[in-house]
């Protein structure tokens, strides 16, 4: 898999900015994607060290809109932690 497949955005809420004064970054990623497969495409795309990833899987959740119903996508999260030093800019990314 390509790693511009595998880390799809950034997700910035007030949420992750504060997780990111921690050396920690939020990433929306495949749903097929394993730990190692996104440790390598974050370490290739920013040129950063990794210390550990944390995978969040959300399930589809059902909504309604009046008669109308569907449901909201189920999408795969990262939590990527970095080495001391290093740091991404999720804005220019």
């Amino acid at each position: 898999m390509d790693k511009y497949q595998v880390i799809k955005r950034p997700i910035v809420t007030e949420k992750t900015t504060k997780l990111a004064e921690q050396l920690k970054y939020t990433f929306e990623v495949d749903k097929n994607a394993n730990k190692i497969q996104i440790k390598q495409a974050v370490e290739e795309i920013f040129s950063v060290k990794v210390k550990s990833v944390n995978v969040i899987n959300e399930i589809a959740k059902a909504k309604r809109v009046g008669q109308h119903s569907g449901f909201k996508p189920a999408v795969s999260k990262a939590i990527v932690t970095l080495e001391q030093g290093f740091k991404i800019d999720v804005y220019a990314a």
